[in-house]
């Protein structure tokens, strides 16, 4: 039983990562269903929600339907970080996770992120305070190191754990690398095979088949694994690795009904949450993966992405039910 402070969440479970303008309640909810055992906010600026800035703010919506989830910070200041500890509370999250690992510029270049592991010291610092700071259990997510030369993830997750960290989750790159090249598993499993490591530790990174998830499991041992990028317009991806897990045998195709359904379910949701303009323009992302490898497709995905008027993309996804009803995907 893999445990994040007193949260059981069963034998190698699945997390939805944390994307910037990806996991959103809507798209958490349908991974939910589909058997994500921890969802994850987009990742929230403590200098945003200390300034009450709207979009920060609005990440801070969560739903009973989508517990356990997690609401992820990132900052690199400590006072910064302690006041947002405060807000987040009042949203009652089951887990507040510190993102040491964004690579992307923006973020970097103010010292949070990815850029924090250039300074060891501050992370472990940060962890320690917002540790104190909170009775919910504390988790944080982070790459390799900051480059090739720099790597000290065993030493870095041994000293977050020492200061309470209650399960840490390693993106098998480094930030150097940024999404490039392949996930690198070895040092993540060095982490989870220290003896002095006793909190869960989840590796991140290239899990876009079931194949690999086993792969994660048996052969590299870690206590379950982040999925990211794999699950954009795939919900039915937590699905499909527990099918495998279960049987060794991969879960038929997803039916062209099924899809039409989750997109008009995700697009609706959307729109309630978010407004109609932004919730149109927002679900735009998943479409192409929702209706991935149906052949002469194009005049309908242009009709999805283009029009901002959510009518036309609702009669869109009926006309592509009756046309490729048929449609068997492989």
């Amino acid at each position: 039983m893999v445990k994040i402070g007193d949260i059981e969440l069963g034998e190698f479970p699945l997390l939805l990562a944390p994307m910037e303008d990806v996991s959103d309640p809507p798209f958490r909810a349908l991974c939910k269903e589909q058997g994500a055992d921890v969802v994850y906010t987009e990742f929230v600026s403590s200098e945003g929600l200390i300034r009450n800035a709207a979009k920060s703010v609005m990440k801070l919506d969560i739903y009973e339907k989508e517990r356990p989830v997690g609401i992820q910070i990132f900052g690199a200041n400590m006072e910064s970080m302690l006041q947002t500890i405060d807000i987040v509370e009042k949203s009652n999250p089951d887990i507040i996770d510190i993102n040491f690992g964004c690579p992307v510029k923006k973020v970097v270049s103010k010292g949070a992120g990815a850029g924090i592991l250039k300074d060891i010291c501050l992370m472990e610092q940060l962890t320690a305070e917002m540790v104190k700071r909170t009775n919910l259990p504390v988790t944080v997510k982070t790459r390799l190191g900051w480059d090739h030369d720099s790597i000290k993830i065993v030493e870095v997750a041994e000293r977050l754990q020492d200061v309470g960290c209650k399960a840490i989750a390693i993106h098998g790159r480094t930030r150097a690398q940024m999404y490039k090249g392949n996930a690198d598993w070895k040092p993540i499993a060095e982490v989870k095979n220290n003896p002095r490591m006793h909190i869960p530790v989840f590796g991140n990174g290239d899990v876009n088949t079931p194949e690999r998830a086993v792969e994660m499991r048996d052969e590299y041992g870690l206590d379950g694994a982040m999925i990211g990028r794999a699950t954009i317009g795939n919900p039915w991806f937590f699905k499909q690795v527990k099918h495998y897990f279960k049987t060794g045998e991969h879960l038929g195709p997803i039916s062209m009904q099924e899809r039409v359904e989750a997109a008009r379910r995700h697009l609706q949701m959307s729109i309630d949450w978010k407004g109609e303009k932004l919730g149109v323009f927002e679900t735009r992302r998943h479409y192409t993966n929702y209706f991935k490898g149906i052949p002469n497709f194009k005049e309908y995905r242009m009709k999805m992405v283009t029009s901002d008027d959510s009518k036309d993309v609702f009669d869109t996804f009926d006309e592509v039910l009756e046309k490729f009803s048929d449609y068997q995907f492989i």
